[in-house]
């Protein structure tokens, strides 16, 4: 069975942003962690391209949608490529086999009884494309997220019975294994808790959209539309778009990742959709936090976004993906620090993990007649390394599954840590010049390098790029075929030739602010 993973589709309405980035960088490192773990892995991406905030931003532009949805589209698409993103699906809404998926779906929902005509009142937010609690006496009531007034709308839409799948949901949503994190499951609870309404599936007097069979003047409501993405991606397989066919084309999801501000539409909406549907439910929904810069939330008015074109040419991959994995808890709220960024990557990387391999390779090239150096049954897997080094290898395999990302990077450098101890405790440097010494120096440069070794292989999910240059220096390379055998202590051949050292990771020097 497939591992499917989904990142949001991301809406079209402007470029892409670091919030985006992140979230794709950890699905990235996710299915990366799970080909390397000998899964087969559907990595879902793309793009959200219909609703009205996207028909108003065309029409500001002077382009039609379709133009509008081209450029963004392809601008996602685009930086994707750059930062070495891994998908295997990139799904656009406004493809033509999109349109017959949707039609399916709510041929099937529609069967079921669970759409119906009704008056939708209220205030509504363009924005987020979606009705506000404010009462209908409100005056001059504004979105909290967006800071522009609400619309008042009175018109008919097609609804879809939400309050028909009421104790299911409660049930879905009180298991420990379907919304992550755990504190992100009780705000879901809460919600159902007060009970479920209907929802709005249909808008009308929105052009820029979908239509709804058999209803004229309607298109679908954008959330409607956007879920079922995931279904479009996982069935552009080459075959037939036909809903029969998405279990054996990998669905359903392992984990769709998400922000959590779009953890309702996910963990509520969107089950009973599938409910409706006879379709299977996504194991889980993972909710992570926002980031923010230097404490501030980051926004166009306060001139704070951080662009991630301009971070990925000024710092590159390794840099950004190492900071945003290692130094925040995914799931929690994080906070960009310019500062802490620079220090963390010049000590974790250019350091403690690039300095040890230039140091010890040169000294084993020196010494070894360029190559690794031969060892005794001393440096076994009882050696104080080979112990720390499967610890970390312990530590990764069952954080990366749970997107512990972070306590994952941190076992990685610890191993580099302890390695770098190793070196300074033992001083090969010195003991070279003592005679009688060559077996024990040979013993602790192979010991160094190939903890360092397993470093570059665990640290392939997180930083693929420094992962590859680190192997290189030792003369060996990733075989993703047999990459959990290969953490296994003693992999590194003694004779083997080493390669000229070259540092790995440049030390970052910015000046001014990103």
């Amino acid at each position: 069975m497939p591992y499917t993973l989904t990142t949001p589709l991301y809406y079209v309405n402007d470029r892409p942003h670091l919030g985006s980035t992140y979230t794709t960088l950890a699905c990235d490192a996710l299915a990366r962690f799970q080909r390397l773990n000998g899964k087969a892995v559907v990595f879902i991406t793309g793009v959200d391209e219909h609703g009205q905030k996207i028909q108003r931003t065309a029409e500001a532009r002077q382009l039609s949608p379709q133009q509008h949805c081209d450029a963004i589209s392809g601008s996602y698409r685009d930086l994707w490529s750059r930062w070495g993103i891994s998908q295997d699906r990139f799904v656009r809404t406004t493809d033509p086999r999109h349109l017959q998926l949707v039609d399916q779906f709510f041929a099937r929902v529609k069967g079921s009884g669970d759409v119906i005509s009704g008056r939708q009142t209220g205030w509504y937010c363009v924005g987020c494309e979606e009705y506000k609690d404010d009462s209908a006496e409100a005056v001059d009531p504004s979105c909290p997220i967006h800071q522009k007034p609400l619309e008042w709308r009175d018109e008919e839409n097609l609804f879809f019975r939400l309050s028909h799948y009421q104790s299911q949901i409660e049930e879905l949503v009180a298991r420990d294994d379907f919304i992550q994190p755990a504190n992100r499951r009780q705000e879901v609870r809460n919600f159902v808790a007060q009970g479920l309404r209907d929802f709005s599936i249909s808008r009308v007097n929105v052009s820029w959209g979908l239509p709804v069979p058999g209803h004229e003047g309607h298109t679908f409501y954008v959330w409607f539309d956007a879920l079922l993405g995931y279904l479009t991606a996982l069935l552009d397989d080459g075959g037939p778009v036909a809903l029969e066919r998405l279990e054996q084309c990998g669905w359903p999801a392992s984990v769709h990742v998400i922000g959590k501000d779009i953890l309702r539409f996910h963990a509520v909406f969107w089950p009973a959709m599938l409910m409706s549907a006879g379709l299977p439910l996504p194991k889980t929904v993972f909710g992570h936090g926002f980031l923010t810069r230097e404490g501030l939330k980051m926004g166009k008015s306060l001139g704070n976004v951080l662009d991630p074109e301009r971070l990925l040419e000024r710092c590159g991959s390794d840099a950004v993906r190492w900071y945003l994995l290692r130094d925040i808890q995914f799931g929690d709220d994080g906070d960009f620090q310019q500062q802490r960024f620079v220090d963390l990557v010049n000590n974790d990387l250019a350091n403690t993990i690039g300095n040890l391999l230039n140091r010890t390779s040169s000294m084993a090239r020196k010494w070894f007649a360029d190559a690794v150096p031969p060892h005794t049954d001393a440096v076994g897997p009882h050696h104080p390394l080979a112990v720390a080094a499967n610890t970390a290898v312990t530590t990764v395999l069952t954080s990366m599954p749970s997107l512990g990302f972070k306590p994952a990077a941190e076992a990685v450098l610890q191993l580099a840590i302890a390695a770098n101890g190793h070196l300074n405790d033992t001083a090969p440097w010195s003991r070279m010049k003592q005679p009688g010494k060559e077996a024990e120096v040979g013993d602790d440069l192979y010991a160094v390098l190939e903890a360092t070794r397993i470093v570059g292989l665990l640290l392939s999910p997180l930083l693929p790029e420094l992962s590859t240059r680190i192997l290189e220096q030792l003369g060996t390379s990733i075989n993703p075929d047999g990459w959990t055998e290969k953490l296994s202590w003693g992999g590194l051949v003694s004779g083997a030739s080493l390669p000229k050292p070259s540092p790995v990771m440049q030390r970052l020097e910015l000046e001014e602010s990103l």
